[in-house]
């Protein structure tokens, strides 16, 4: 039996991000920087760690500015050549390294997760794919591997799909996607039961599904087969929820933290501590805080 090769990654990003308004008014809620980078940049390179090297986005009306910043800028590019800024020529350039391709399909209306990442589905074809929200800001072990290079590293030695996992608080449930999973190995286990959004008196555990996902092609006639779930929307879960009758899934509790940049809180939260770790500002930036008074 031929082993499945992870090499494409879905970025829904068709959101409204209202959340951020009016911020995001006339920019991609992805757009925004956390230090000196956009979070849907952040997800990419997370993408490319783990050797994926097709990059596939789903977009909607008022994204291009996500194009934009993955394409050839000519007119910077010749500027800063001009003017021999090396440095920030090569910063420019390493945006969109020469082994990675991207495309990009509209999803026209916002019908949910799983409905976004059937509009890839002509993209992806009958090959495995990762699934990364760029709301969610994820961040390896120090000197580690990233999150979905974990998940990959997992998904090479089981070929089936790997759900990114963390402990919730039960309060919390009602966001999240929520497992119910048998122990395996330390930290890997096998889903029992994925649950959408559940109150917390209904939630089978507090195990949350982070905005991490490895999936086979199966997941696609599970989508397709479901009604609207939760909020109206056409759910991942659901589909995942369909397709454990068919497949194993598994839930990898990574090693790592992850920014919620979805809420304003959690954005926040990673513009300072990725700040803080800056090589650049790092230092400054420290010292700057130590200076504050904090009543």
């Amino acid at each position: 039996m031929q082993k499945f090769t992870l090499n494409k990654a879905v970025f829904p990003v068709a959101g409204l991000g209202t959340r951020f308004l009016p911020a995001t008014k006339a920019q991609p809620k992805e757009m925004l920087p956390v230090v000196d980078k956009p979070l849907i940049q952040y997800a990419v390179e997370e993408a490319y760690s783990a050797g994926i090297r097709h990059m596939i986005f789903v977009t909607g009306r008022n994204k291009r500015a996500i194009e934009d910043h993955f394409d050839t800028a000519y007119e910077l590019e010749n500027e800063l050549e001009v003017a021999n800024k090396q440095a920030l020529l090569a910063l420019v350039r390493s945006v969109q390294p020469d082994d990675m391709n991207f495309s990009y399909v509209r999803q026209p209306r916002s019908l949910g997760l799983g409905h976004a990442v059937l509009c890839a589905e002509h993209l992806v074809g009958n090959e495995p794919f990762a699934v990364l929200l760029a709301d969610d800001l994820m961040v390896g072990p120090e000197g580690g591997p990233s999150v979905l290079a974990q998940m990959a590293t997992q998904f090479r030695q089981l070929q089936q799909s790997v759900l990114a996992v963390q402990e919730v608080p039960l309060e919390q449930t009602r966001r999240y996607g929520i497992v119910a999973a048998e122990a395996v190995s330390p930290g890997l286990m096998k889903v029992r039961k994925i649950v959408e959004k559940p109150a917390p008196d209904m939630a089978p555990s507090r195990m949350g599904v982070a905005g991490r996902y490895i999936l086979t092609p199966a997941i696609f006639e599970h989508i397709r087969r479901q009604t609207a779930g939760v909020g109206g929307e056409l759910q991942l879960t659901d589909g995942i929820s369909s397709l454990l009758a068919e497949e194993t899934v598994y839930a990898l509790q990574y090693q790592g933290k992850r920014y919620d940049c979805g809420s304003k809180e959690g954005f926040l939260e990673a513009t300072v501590e990725l700040a803080l770790q800056h090589p650049e500002v790092g230092q400054r930036f420290r010292q700057y805080l130590s200076q504050l008074k904090l009543s």
